[in-house]
């Protein structure tokens, strides 16, 4: 998932991601310690999705709003 689709989510959508996000990690995770075949390269993109959802959600609580890279970032 690409930063400009999370920003584009609202904070909602931003959540519920999240939280479908951190479930699905448990269970790569779960599956690896079962020995079933997973791939270390989905783990590490979930876990990557989920840090860039929690940087947007701080952003905003912190009232700074990015824009693309590149461009002046202003701060409130």
């Amino acid at each position: 998932m690409k930063i400009e689709e999370i920003r584009s989510l609202s904070r909602k959508d931003l959540y519920q991601r999240l939280k479908d996000l951190k479930s699905e990690l448990f269970n790569l995770r779960l599956q690896a310690a079962q020995g079933h075949a997973v791939k270390p390269s989905r783990i590490r993109e979930v876990k990557k999705d989920i840090a860039r959802i929690k940087t947007v959600l701080r952003e905003s609580e912190l009232g700074i709003n990015r824009q693309r890279e590149g461009e002046k970032v202003e701060e409130k």
